[in-house]
């Protein structure tokens, strides 16, 4: 049996309670946020270091042709100087997260004067200070032989190709003759939607602290996958796993930003080696919107066909998402799209296109924000077009099973939803007819759209451990990525040991921690609870005393080959059980006031409707649903990030020209959880539901805009020109 490791952890101040699984909890590492001494990566400083900054590319397609750097190094305080011609060969490939592989790109930036996107780091330099790094990076006078971009998924040369071309795994969903029933259907629906470009912007950047000590290697970085970020170090660096530790014990918000190892991670790693001092690299807010990922643009065309009474005939979606030309990453959604509803008829083709651009990433649900906001819209049209009220239309196509595949839902609340949902936000009262109620010189509108989630689960390595005095200590390489997993821990614990709660310390964020999964998909709560669970279990059929527990946890159903996928640092969400869908489901009701002269945009009033398995924590399921109805709200009438076409340069990388809600920007926010019972999805009967919050809402809020002007808006986000003549 394995001895606790060295690694801090946290606890609970002063409560001497039994925690109880689904009571709300305080989180217990908020007194250490509130107080400052929550040690994020960034703020981690080691006796010696040096800083560093980068400097980067400002074509998007070509080669570097000179570096004029003796302004640079004349700078007093310049230690180190890295492009190309020094790195070269030094950091080894590897492959994409989503490939195989440990890294957020598989581009080398270093590796040679090639040049793949704008943006692209093609010199580091360290300094004594922060300052004069960041001056003499400034100072490089780097010459570049150019080509033409293809900078955006609108351009003809992205040339989009099936998918099923590029991922043998992928299979494009279909069932019975689309084009049949549609010639069939007394109403039809043939409509295109679009969704742009949006980048992260956490309030903590990205940040890489190096610190060698002989052949070892510690790495301070906020990623939400350290042991991916452990292995492709190691693997770029020449080294053993073991070799390399990474740390990141608090990250400052992430939702697919900080996706494993970053593709700067290496090359500060080097510097440190090279100059035999720690070396500290902080990302600038312009530059991580292209060092770290971001959720790419998306193209659909969705054809719905139905009888006179609302019965959907047939269901037709086709979608183009873009990746780099370097890493095949591709958002697959249309296996959710298509089995929302019942139909006789499903054709479904995704495709992918290829820009000169970074390579994107996950974004807080990634394939399911742009999926059903096409899918939602066009239901919406369809509604309308057949004089049916948008809830009764679904009511109308509800469906026990997925009308591809046939298999059957183990809970589907989507309905339970929709009626809470329409029950706290007064739908009854909905106008059918657009542009119908003017307030105050604003025309008010009602628009409602579902949500829905396939539920994930992952492996997982954790270590439990009682002392004779009773407290308790917890200990897996999990990430608190804002999402309350240190109070999640503890309350299982606490409540499955009998111990108070402050008696328990939860270690986590650290890879000389039990290895863990990445933190995304929904999946954190889903995998820990379930492990947490059969490992309290186990702890407690061992002998009173001291007495301790390893446990590598294997979901129910899934093959013994993830555990080792687990141990090597390669991804392993799974979806389960095979037979069966298991998924969260959610019901979002908003009302949209746009001013008649102006075309402002306003949401007074949202609720959200929720049905994700057992709630552990309302408290904290509460805060997350609103978090990403905000988002949802953000996503629909804000965000975007603009690209030149024709250099293919991103020209608003800040907060000035981003834009985000403030709490100005956020109406009444009603949040509604519906019971949801499961017993097939896990023996826990948890689904997740970090990423559900935001699913949906912008077609909601499209929804609304049609039904208070009359104005069909396609095109994320809706912007007062899109609604003045």
């Amino acid at each position: 049996m394995t001895a606790p490791s060295d690694a801090p952890g946290v606890r609970a101040r002063r409560d001497d309670t039994v925690a109880r699984l689904g009571a709300p909890h305080p989180r217990i590492d908020g007194p250490l946020k509130v107080c400052g001494q929550a040690e994020y990566p960034g703020d981690v400083s080691v006796p010696g270091m040096a800083h560093a900054a980068i400097a980067v590319s400002a074509i998007a397609r070509g080669r570097v042709t000179t570096i004029h750097r003796d302004a640079a190094e004349a700078m007093p305080g310049v230690l180190l100087i890295l492009t190309h011609d020094e790195v070269g060969g030094a950091i080894r490939p590897v492959d994409h997260l989503m490939q195989g592989g440990y890294a957020n790109s598989s581009w080398r930036p270093l590796a040679s004067p090639e040049i793949r996107y704008a943006g692209q780091i093609v010199a580091l330099v360290v300094a004594e200070t922060a300052e004069i790094a960041a001056a003499a990076a400034a100072a490089l006078r780097i010459g570049y032989a150019g080509e033409a971009p293809v900078a955006c998924l609108a351009d003809p040369r992205s040339a989009a190709v099936p998918l099923t071309t590029i991922k043998t795994e992928h299979h494009d969903r279909r069932s019975g003759d689309l084009d049949a029933a549609l010639g069939a259907a007394a109403v039809r629906i043939d409509a295109q939607y679009t969704t742009p470009i949006q980048h992260h912007n956490p309030i903590e950047l990205p940040s890489t602290t190096c610190l060698w000590e002989g052949d070892r290697l510690t790495v301070y970085e906020p990623t939400r996958y350290v042991v991916a970020a452990q292995h492709g170090l190691a693997a770029q660096l020449g080294l053993r796993p073991e070799q390399v530790r990474v740390i990141a014990r608090f990250i400052g918000g992430h939702f697919g930003g900080k996706l494993a190892l970053s593709q700067h991670s290496a090359i500060c790693a080097l510097a440190a080696r090279r100059l035999g001092r720690p070396v500290r690299l902080e990302i600038s807010r312009r530059d991580q919107f292209t060092i770290a990922n971001h959720r790419t643009e998306t193209r659909h065309r969705i054809r719905l066909g139905a009888d006179a009474d609302g019965r959907l005939l047939g269901v037709g979606h086709q979608a183009a998402t873009a990746s780099s030309r370097f890493d095949d990453f591709a958002m697959e959604g249309a296996d959710v799209s298509t089995a929302l509803y019942a139909a006789e008829a499903v054709a479904a083709e995704e495709r992918l296109g290829r820009v000169d651009r970074n390579t994107p990433g996950p974004m807080r649900a990634p394939p399911e924000v742009p999926f059903l906001f096409a899918m939602e819209s066009a239901i919406d049209e369809l509604a309308h077009a057949l004089s049916i009220d948008p809830v009764a239309l679904r009511r109308r196509n509800e469906t026990a099973v997925d009308p591809v595949s046939g298999k059957r839902f183990t809970t589907r609340p989507l309905l339970r939803c929709f009626d809470a949902a329409a029950a706290a936000f007064g739908w009854a009262e909905r106008s059918p007819r657009p542009r119908a109620r003017l307030r105050d010189g604003w025309w008010i509108g009602h628009g409602c759209a579902a949500a829905a989630r396939p539920v994930k689960i992952g492996p997982v390595a954790l270590r439990l451990s009682q002392n004779a005095d009773g407290t308790v200590r917890i200990e897996t390489a999990h990430h608190e990525i804002g999402n309350g997993l240190y109070t999640l821990l503890a309350t299982i614990a606490s409540e499955r040991l009998g111990v108070p709660l402050d008696r328990v310390t939860v270690a986590l964020g650290d890879t000389a921690l039990p290895p863990a999964g990445i933190s995304g998909g929904s999946s954190t709560t889903t995998s820990l609870a379930n492990a947490l669970a059969d490992a309290c279990t186990a702890l407690r059929r061992q002998p009173e005393g001291a007495r301790s527990v390893r446990l590598d946890y294997l979901p129910p159903g899934a093959k013994p080959a993830a555990v080792d996928d687990l141990r090597a640092g390669h991804i392993k969400l799974l979806t389960l059980p095979e037979d069966a869908l298991a998924w969260a489901f959610g019901a979002h009701m908003v009302e949209v006031a746009v001013h008649a002269a102006t075309g402002a945009i306003r949401v007074p009033r949202h609720v959200g409707a929720f049905a994700a398995g057992r709630v552990l924590n309302p408290l904290a399921a509460r805060s997350q649903y609103l978090g990403g109805m905000s988002w949802g709200l953000s996503s629909a009438l804000l965000e975007k990030t603009e690209i030149d076409p024709r250099t293919g340069v991103y020209m608003n990388r800040d907060l000035a020209d981003y834009l985000v809600p403030t709490a100005a920007d956020i109406g009444s926010q009603t949040v509604v959880m519906v019971p949801d019972a499961d017993d097939a999805v896990n023996p826990e009967g948890v689904k997740g539901l970090g990423e559900l919050g935001i699913i949906g809402v912008a077609a909601a809020v499209a929804n609304a805009v049609f039904n208070a002007t009359g104005i069909r808006v396609r095109d994320l986000p809706i912007r007062i020109e899109a609604l003045i003549a």
